[in-house]
Order: structure tokens, then C-alpha cells, then sequence
């Protein structure tokens, strides 16, 4: 879920950026009012001086927050729609082998969050200015960096964060919208198990969201919206809670049994999928921005992805070992038709649709910012909400095509979070290393820059392949 410390948690994990980003997101204290310049960002600092700039007293006053509440932010940053998908992931990667990748790419994917963080408070530093969101930083760290010929594209870098971003959370939306198709027909048709060819097709269910998830988009403030985020992460928790009930309750199988691992193609969906349910990227600088102690936001990290994690194995562990080569996605699914599994599903479906609409909001506030320069100001409030309407039908239109939660998640995390969980931000460091502090011994920094760059560019291509092609041939 999406999430910021500004408005509390949002929808999606993987990242998202908060309000400060889209306020921010075309202004900086060191950036030039003159587009035409093509490097907006200027090392004011080296050496010791830029380590002794106090970005945390720089900072506007106003409310802050300690590394408790901090740990909160992150959580919510990162428990999302991946969360309640991740045991089908576990069905096609195997069980033994998901549940031992879940805490590697778990703690592969908190590094390279604090790689980013790091590398902020590098940059306060060089350029002076106390704070910045990750576009910002991937600029500045382009344009301020060692490599001259790379300096005239740091606005494409920019474009590409935003771009990964936009992608990330609009793809998100599709997801929402099946799984919350998916209840539907479960409780409509009143089925125990969802099979396709059976009943209603999915696709009339998904159809039938195109009227309500545009009229939720019509809220153009977050205010409205995100004190539904608390009550959707307390679901978040009884879901987990009521998975290891069911799976105990259910299972037909002992753990002796669940398969160690299936294949490639699985291992790659898998992938996908748990890097997207546990990857907070987009707002970890929002957080460490808000921080009373920003220098202790390894502390943050630390703590809040130890708790992500292991929501994220406990869903995916006892999901496929409860309910075996039939999981569903969302978990609540898979869940009887019982009074309270009812009722569960039922706010779970309503706490998704809210979601849907926070997660819609801040790539669409990205995109707007573009789109609204070719309209007179005094229309923009109509052509803001035609935009936000045909932007829904596209949504939609992607989600007809493609009723496939997991595979979907798949090609998201795969594409996405490779890019902007661990390219971006392993690129971003090497830039700001590669002078001052140097590359080290035997050149250690360029390796572990080498090493992250070939694994997020396996994730990404084959992964996005993989998962594409499954997709397509699920269609056509």
C-alpha cells in the first residue's frame, strides 16, 4: 500500500510517493528557474565541509517524528496488495524455496533502502540543501556526478524515476481491481472455491468496478481518503492472523509434503511478486525527511523490515501450505464461507476499493502536472476529471485483459522494483562514491555496484519476459 507520513498509510507497497513529492516535485532549493539549464543541481561542499552541513537543523520546523513512529510509516509504506498475494507466488515457486528467498530478497531489498537514504545525506552535504525526494535525488546525482558524458541526461534520469514510479502504481490500480472482482463473485455466486469457465466470467465482475473506481477518483484530496488507511492495515494484520487459523484449520497436507521447488518460470513470478510485497522504496526518503533523527534511519529500517518481512513469509508460508495448488489471490479467498470469513472478505474488498483510489491519486498528480500545462488554468478543474475518468478506463481496460493477479504482480515487481528498488539506487551511490569516499580496496564499491546492476537486470529482463509471456498466453 502506499503510504506517507504525511497523510498515514496509503495503498501498496512497493513504494510509493507521499504528498511531499508531488509538492516538491518541480521545485528544489538548489535547482534553477531556468529550464534551459541543463545542470540543475551544483556541488557547494567537499570533504569534511559537506559532512559537517547540519541538513537535520537546515530542515523547516514543524512536526517530526521519532523512530517508533517512523517504523510505523515504513511498514505502512510497505505492506500492500502484494501482501495478500504472495502465497500464490509461493504455489508456483515451491514452498521451502520461497520461504528462504522471502528473507534474502527481504534483506537485499532493506539495503539497497538504505543505500538510498545514505546517499541522500551525502548529497545534503555536497549541494546544501537539507532534504530531497528520490527524483530529485537521482538528478542531482547525474548532473553533480563523475561521469561527464552521462551529466546532460540527469532530467532523463529524473524522467525515468518518475516514469518506473508512475508504471508501478498505476499497475498497482489493475491489481486492486481483480482482487476486488475476485471477492465478488465468490460472495455473489456463494462459491467455496473460485474456478475459471465457471459461473460468471471474471471479466463481467471487473467491468462492473468501471462507474464506482471512477467515482472514487473524482476525490481530488488525500484528507478524504487517508484515514481509511489505518483501518486497511489493522485488516492487513487480521488477515495474517486469520491465514495461520485457516491454513492449521485447513491444510490436507503436512509440511513434509509441500513441494522444495517447481521451476524457472515459477521461480521468476515469485520473484516478481515478493520483491514488490515487501519494497518501500518510493517512500523512504519521505521518511527520513519527516525524521526527528534522520541519521537513525538505518534504525528505522532495520526495525520496520524485520516486522514486513516476516508478515510477508507468515502470509505466503501458511497461504500455500493451508490452501495448496488452489491459493487464490487476495488470501481471503480462499478463506469458508463462514460469518466472520464474510465478513472479512466484505471489508477487505471495501478497504482495497479505498485503496485503489490512494494509489491512483499520486501518479496521477505526477502525470497531471504535465498534462494540465496545454489547458487554460480556469478549466483545469474540468479537464482534470476528464483526464482522471479516461485514466480509470485504461486501468480497467488493462485489467479485462489481464485477470491475473499473481502474474501481473509478477511483471510489476519484475520491471518496477528492479529498476527503482535496486538499479536506480545502486547507481545512485556508485555516482556519489565513485570520487570521494573512492571505490576502495580492489575496487570493492564497483563490484557490489556490478553485483546489485546484473541482479536487478536479471530480475528485470527475465522476469518481465517470463511473466509477460504467461500473461499473453493466459489471453490469447
Amino acid at each position: 500500500m502506499v503510504n506517507t507520513p504525511e497523510t498515514g498509510s496509503v495503498a501498496n507497497n512497493h513504494s510509493q510517493q507521499p504528498l511531499q513529492r508531488i509538492q516538491s516535485h518541480h521545485s528544489s532549493p538548489t535547482r534553477s528557474a531556468n529550464p534551459a539549464i541543463p545542470h540543475r543541481f551544483k556541488i557547494v561542499a567537499r570533504g569534511q565541509e559537506a559532512k559537517n552541513y547540519n541538513f537535520r537543523d537546515a530542515r523547516p520546523p514543524g512536526k517530526k517524528t521519532t523512530v517508533v513512529e517512523s517504523i510505523g510509516h515504513l511498514i505502512k509504506s510497505c505492506l500492500g496488495g502484494g501482501v495478500v498475494a504472495i502465497h500464490e507466488a509461493y504455489k508456483q515457486c515451491g514452498l521451502w524455496t520461497s520461504l528462504v528467498l522471502t528473507i534474502v530478497f527481504g534483506l537485499f531489498v532493506s539495503y539497497c533502502m538504505y543505500i538510498l537514504a545514505r546517499s541522500a545525506q551525502k548529497m545534503y552535504g555536497r549541494v546544501q540543501v537539507p532534504s530531497m525526494t528520490y527524483p530529485d535525488l537521482a538528478e542531482a546525482a547525474l548532473s553533480t556526478g563523475p561521469f561527464e558524458k552521462l551529466k546532460q541526461y540527469s532530467t532523463c534520469f529524473r524522467y525515468a524515476v518518475d516514469f518506473t514510479i508512475a508504471v508501478d502504481l498505476f499497475g498497482s490500480c489493475c491489481v486492486y481491481q481483480v482482487m476486488i472482482a475476485r471477492t465478488m463473485k465468490q460472495l455473489i455466486e456463494n462459491v467455496e472455491e473460485i474456478r475459471e469457465g465457471e459461473g460468471t466470467p471474471i471479466r463481467v465482475f471487473i467491468a462492473t468496478l468501471l462507474v464506482p473506481c471512477i467515482l472514487i477518483c473524482m476525490i481530488t484530496s488525500l484528507k478524504y481518503l487517508a484515514p481509511f488507511s489505518l483501518v486497511a492495515d489493522f485488516f492487513i494484520v487480521t488477515v495474517a492472523g486469520a491465514t495461520i487459523y485457516y491454513a492449521v484449520k485447513l491444510s490436507e497436507q503436512s509440511l513434509g509434503e509441500m513441494p522444495v521447488f517447481k521451476d524457472l518460470s515459477g521461480l521468476l513470478e515469485f520473484m516478481g511478486v515478493c520483491v514488490f510485497s515487501m519494497e518501500g522504496i518510493g517512500a523512504t526518503l519521505a521518511i527520513e525527511n519527516s525524521m526527528e533523527e534522520p541519521k537513525k534511519i538505518g534504525l528505522v529500517l532495520a526495525g520496520g523490515m524485520s516486522i514486513v518481512i516476516s508478515i510477508v513469509l507468515t502470509v505466503g508460508f501458511f497461504g500455500y501450505w493451508g490452501f495448496g495448488e488452489k491459493s487464490k489471490s487476495p488470501v481471503t479467498v480462499n478463506f469458508p464461507l463462514e460469518t466472520f470469513p464474510i465478513i472479512l472478505k466484505v471489508f477487505m474488498a471495501l478497504m482495497i476499493y479505498v485503496t485503489f483510489a490512494l494509489n491512483f491519486w499520486i501518479p496521477f498528480e505526477l502525470v497531471w502536472y504535465y498534462i494540465k500545462k496545454r489547458y487554460n488554468p480556469n478549466k483545469y478543474w474540468f479537464w482534470e476529471r476528464v483526464y482522471r475518468a479516461i485514466f480509470v478506463c485504461g486501468i480497467t481496460m488493462i485489467a479485462l485483459i489481464f485477470p491475473n493477479v499473481s502474474k501481473f504482480i509478477g511483471v510489476l515487481g519484475s520491471f518496477c522494483i528492479s529498476n527503482m528498488g535496486f538499479i536506480y539506487p545502486a547507481f545512485i551511490e556508485l555516482c556519489l562514491d565513485w570520487e570521494d569516499p573512492g571505490l576502495g580496496f580492489i575496487k570493492w564499491r564497483l563490484w557490489k555496484f556490478i553485483f546489485i546492476f546484473v541482479f536487478g537486470a536479471f530480475l528485470c529482463i527475465l522476469g518481465t519476459v517470463s511473466n509477460v509471456k504467461e500473461l499473453i498466453k493466459e489471453v490469447f
